[in-house]
């Protein structure tokens, strides 16, 4: 006799990039004189700076830093590598692109989406995000987007990917890996889900893992999208 498939009760989601579009507000924030083409390169690499930056200090066994602390050491080096940029940037300008990721509008389809797992699905839905309390309190408003509860890795203790991440969330909504799903835009975030148990389903946005072979993550995970319309149907077949 077949054993029964555990029941997805609650959703983690990932926020900036897989919820959210930082890139527009990030390229919103540069001063209009920049061209378009090098406001977007520019805010790309800075986001996969930003990433590398917090890769390193987890290898390194670092606490969390505070997000706006981390993006601010990143964007100076990162303007190095785009002189034509930096030209462009002073002190205040620099204020603004920090604080410019505090406030990113929701890609098109998420609110319906999440709205639809919470009310015709029933299930719990949460943010697990490295990042810091501030920050995601102030994307919600930003995004309007609801949720139940805020997980980041400064409430946690600890970046993603570490399995201690997703199990302390786990730990806190008191519900076992398998009746938990991850939605994330970043493939190696659902590694690490996947690593301790949880289901995973991977959204795919044109602004994150630039560098990831998109047609081997099609086959990692539980569910490949390409965005959120049918989030809702896919965790209902999980």
């Amino acid at each position: 006799m077949a054993l029964q498939q555990a029941k997805v009760k609650a959703v983690f989601f990932d926020f900036m990039g897989t919820c959210l579009d930082w890139h527009s507000s990030v390229v919103r924030s540069l001063p209009p004189s920049i061209p378009g083409v090098d406001a977007s390169q520019f805010a790309l690499e800075w986001r996969k700076q930003y990433f590398i930056a917090n890769n390193q200090r987890y290898i390194e066994g670092l606490e969390p830093e505070d997000i706006d602390l981390t993006l601010a050491r990143v964007l100076e080096a990162v303007l190095d590598q785009f002189p034509d940029v930096k030209s462009h940037i002073d002190t205040q300008a620099k204020k603004r692109l920090v604080e410019a990721w505090h406030s990113q509008p929701a890609w098109s389809e998420v609110q319906r989406a999440i709205q639809s797992v919470r009310e015709d699905l029933g299930l719990e839905v949460f943010v697990h995000a490295n990042g810091t309390t501030r920050l995601q309190l102030d994307l919600t408003r930003s995004s309007g987007l609801r949720f139940h509860m805020l997980f980041s890795s400064e409430l946690l203790g600890v970046y993603k990917p570490s399995p201690d991440a997703y199990q302390k969330a786990l730990q806190l909504v008191k519900l076992p890996p398998e009746e938990v799903v991850l939605v994330a835009a970043h493939a190696y975030d659902l590694r690490g889900a996947q690593n301790v148990g949880m289901k995973t389903i991977y959204i795919h946005r044109w602004t994150d893992d630039i560098d990831e072979d998109i047609e081997k993550v099609k086959t990692e995970f539980d569910v490949f999208l390409e965005n959120m319309e049918t989030l809702p149907e896919a965790i209902a077949n999980i």
